[in-house]
């Protein structure tokens, strides 16, 4: 239950921070178009680039660790408590000219 309750405390923070931000209208937009008469002198074709994309390894699991809790009793002593937190492992993708070198060892 505490895990889930400290899970929930951080993705909430996460949250906040990212919508965090305000914004005010300062000055009214406006766009006239010119208008242009076109005419087509041949067809066309549209090829689109391809891409391949190496997207990186993210892992998301928790770690135990040590942190100070406040006590809520009366007393304002302090004490140690075994928490789970976030622990993200990020490994880049690699570049493609580091793939074509590692494919000519």
């Amino acid at each position: 239950m505490r895990n889930t309750s400290i899970a929930i405390a951080v993705l909430s923070a996460a949250a906040l921070g990212l919508a965090g931000c305000d914004v005010e209208k300062t000055a009214e937009g406006n766009i006239e178009a010119p208008k242009y008469e076109v005419t087509k002198k041949q067809d066309g074709e549209v090829k689109l680039p391809e891409y391949n994309v190496r997207t990186p390894d993210v892992n998301v699991t928790s770690k135990e660790r040590q942190v100070t809790v406040p006590n809520v009793d009366v007393d304002v002593n302090k004490r140690q408590e075994t928490v789970k937190v976030p622990d993200i492992d990020v490994k880049p993708a690699p570049n493609a000219d580091d793939q074509r070198s590692m494919g000519n060892r």
